[in-house]
């Protein structure tokens, strides 16, 4: 067994393992550890790539064992956490305490356009420098710290929170496999042309994270969104 060759896929499955663990924390209702291992899990999801790329180690079982962390990190875990966000805020528009609801099912779009973006990936030569649609793990982070966020706040306006959450999620999922030019976030040299989307966003995130917290992720995401539109994913 060549061990080399296997670091990149060690570190995928790490991608795996986090976006599991961050589904079981998602039903269980705890959205913060849930959101913690989102980001770990897009961590390991930057890593395996890059540690493909300096060992020189690709292969076509990377690049599917990849699609299939995603897929359970940034489409089920992002999904369950919208199911809990959903089910405990219908607790306080009807009587039952499950939520008595088909309504949290709306949740599941989100791992549904998941995995239909990443089989486009895939397939996809277009891809290779930059997206066509909103990428998986931004959707992902987008949606876990937004839950996490609103999650003390459910209760003031139910109704207006689930309405809200629902037609975001079919909007945000749809985004997934728009036409929309997005720029990957992977930087090829340290100079400012050619990067100044990717360093507005990085000084922008640490300022919107150091001033909102959690819910700076989800500003972050959506000025990538905007950036990406205004510069045509470049």
């Amino acid at each position: 067994m060549n061990i080399k060759k296997s670091i990149p896929n060690i570190v995928t499955c790490c991608n795996l393992l986090s976006g599991c663990i961050a589904c079981v924390m998602a039903l269980e209702g705890n959205l913060s550890m849930a959101t913690l291992w989102i980001i770990i899990a897009a961590v390991f999801d930057f890593c395996d790539g890059l540690t493909a790329r300096l060992l020189k180690c690709y292969s076509s079982m990377g690049k599917e064992l990849d699609s299939l962390g995603d897929v359970v990190s940034f489409g089920v875990a992002p999904g369950f956490m919208l199911f809990s966000l959903l089910q405990k805020t219908c607790t306080y528009m009807t009587e039952d305490p499950t939520g008595g609801s088909y309504i949290p099912y709306i949740a599941f779009v989100i791992p549904v356009f998941s995995g239909l973006r990443l089989a486009k990936f895939n397939i996809d030569s277009r891809q290779t420098t930059s997206f066509i649609g909103l990428p998986v793990p931004a959707h992902a982070l987008f949606w876990a710290s937004l839950s996490c966020a609103m999650l003390p706040f459910v209760s003031i306006h139910p109704t207006a929170f689930v309405i809200g959450f629902s037609l975001l999620a079919i909007v945000t999922s749809l985004l997934l496999v728009s036409g929309i030019p997005m720029f990957s976030l992977k930087i090829h040299s340290l100079q400012w042309k050619g990067n100044e989307c990717r360093y507005i966003l990085l000084i922008c995130g640490v300022v919107f994270i150091a001033f909102f917290h959690v819910l700076g992720i989800t500003g972050t995401m959506l000025l990538y969104i905007l950036l990406s539109i205004f510069n045509k994913g470049k």
